[in-house]
């Protein structure tokens, strides 16, 4: 089943050459601007690696991240954060804004677009082993593992980095309140993201938001038509047969739901979940069952049909999985004091060269098409 799952897009960024003219003088502090350009560019380029993962995705996180923190965090506490935080200007796109892109000169954030990134990547990595054919039990504990860890990126950026930010979150991009708990819950549950979503606008949520109604209707199908199958082996036929009628109606409204889906505008890639396997298999299960109870009820219980459809326990006696608690590597062992001292921003450019032409392109992140597997019945996102 995961193979359908909406994914948002990876988010782009303009290229940052880290090059400080006159700025960085001495050879530490030119090799630490050459390896932040190259560590941001091997993250990036991980991003889209199908050969990526878990271990090398932290392994060139860590590298780059701890590399930026000497952008951030003062070497000798002495001040809150370092001289070089606003030297750079990084420029990124919102998974559900398209390609119209936000700035800021700011290395924080950087620091929370990229680890955004690094959240994504997990989830798209998850959702990909579980899609695969004959997932082993280790590879289900890998999914399992890989939202938790996305979880926790998301809550740390939420309740440690977003509000360091000089400049608030915009509404309806990314770091927003509202959109990152989205993608905390998302990770954690499959049927309450919706809510977080319903006082996102239309027009760039609905898409997300349709998918995750459809989601909903179709588990609670699913619900409702084991529940019927409880109810007639307790011989409760009566009311075994509405709860079939239910769930019957809620895959009705879910097949509905697809194609509205399919017809939305919106970012992600556009699946069609009514066409699978999996869908087909509930619904063929639904009209089965319904008959069989129906057929039962006519020759053996005689029992009238409630009006009402059977409520539904859904108060679990657990709560959601709990995130991955997460934090960024500490400054990297090549920020020294020297090394600090040789970025000179007296020296720095009248024009200031480090921010990007504003009519700089940023080119979408071409994410490798993924071919659906054969259904493995698993059910996790």
């Amino acid at each position: 089943m995961t193979h359908w799952f909406h994914r948002n897009p990876l988010k782009a960024t303009a290229p940052v050459s880290f090059n400080y003219y006159g700025v960085a003088a001495g050879p530490p502090a030119s090799k630490i601007c050459n390896d932040l350009r190259t560590s941001r560019a091997r993250l990036l380029e991980l991003f889209t690696d199908l050969s990526c993962n878990p271990e090398m995705m932290k392994n060139a996180a860590d590298s780059y991240f701890s590399l930026l923190q000497g952008f951030i965090n003062s070497l000798d506490e002495s001040t809150q954060e370092s001289k070089l935080r606003y030297i750079q200007n990084f420029k990124w796109t919102d998974t559900l804004q398209g390609h119209v892109p936000s700035a800021q000169q700011d290395a924080v954030f950087e620091l929370i677009s990229m680890g955004f990134n690094v959240a994504l990547w997990y989830t798209k990595y998850a959702s990909r082993l579980a899609g695969k054919e004959n997932i082993t039990e280790d590879e289900a504990k890998e999914v399992h593992r890989s939202l938790k860890i996305a979880a926790g990126i998301f809550k740390h950026l939420k309740e440690s980095h977003i509000p360091k930010l000089i400049t608030p979150a915009e509404k309806g991009r990314d770091l927003e309140a509202r959109l990152i708990e989205a993608y905390i819950i998302q990770c954690q549950a499959e049927a309450q993201e919706d809510h977080t979503l319903s006082s996102l606008e239309p027009a760039y949520s609905a898409k997300w938001r349709k998918y995750l109604h459809l989601k909903m209707c179709f588990y609670t199908a699913y619900a409702y038509c084991y529940h019927g199958q409880t109810l007639l082996a307790s011989d409760k036929c009566g009311e075994a047969i509405r709860s079939l009628q239910e769930a019957e109606k809620l895959y009705a409204k879910a097949e509905a739901l697809c194609k509205e889906y399919g017809e939305t505008k919106g970012p992600g890639p556009t699946v069609k979940p009514s066409g699978h396997l999996f869908f087909r298999k509930l619904g063929n299960l639904v009209k089965n069952t319904l008959e069989k109870c129906q057929r039962e009820n006519g020759f053996i219980y005689f029992q009238k049909i409630p009006t009402e459809a059977p409520q539904l326990e859904l108060k679990a006696n657990y709560g959601l999985v709990e995130p991955v608690p997460f934090e960024f590597p500490p400054t990297s062992a090549h920020w020294t004091p020297e090394t600090l001292a040789a970025f000179d921003l007296t020296k720095r450019p009248k024009d200031d060269s480090a921010k990007p032409k504003s009519d700089e392109e940023v080119k979408p992140v071409k994410e490798p098409d993924i071919k659906p597997q054969k259904d493995t019945g698993c059910y996790i996102s």
